[in-house]
């Protein structure tokens, strides 16, 4: 039997870097972001303004030259959120599908443009 962190290595994301997102559940359900960063090892996607925790910092010149609180975006698993569609505007799931060329296309379900 695999372990989850053998699980978590083979998880392919439906949602890459710069894409637009909606969370669909959580303390920040509705909210929209771009996704800064994807952590596909982990499951996890990295979304510009969502999961915001705040960390009490003291000021040390080289790297922090003032302290205070900051605010600091953490990681969201990709199970709460879901790929925005530029024609829909909508949250919509995705099919995946192989082009003529080989490449494998995204495409939404909703309304069957790739994305």
């Amino acid at each position: 039997m695999k372990t989850t962190k053998e699980k978590a290595e083979k998880r392919n994301l439906h949602v890459k870097k710069d894409d637009t997102v909606m969370v669909v559940s959580g303390k920040d359900k509705g909210k929209k972001g771009k996704v800064m960063k994807a952590l596909p090892k982990e499951g996890k996607v990295l979304v510009d303004g969502i999961n915001i925790a705040k960390k009490h910092t003291k000021p040390k010149p080289p790297k922090v030259p003032r302290g205070g609180i900051l605010e600091k975006a953490q990681p969201v698993d990709t199970s709460k959120v879901m790929l925005m569609c530029a024609k829909c505007d909508k949250p919509v799931r995705v099919k995946f599908h192989l082009s003529d060329d080989g490449r494998k296309e995204r495409i939404c379900r909703k309304c069957g443009e790739e994305i």
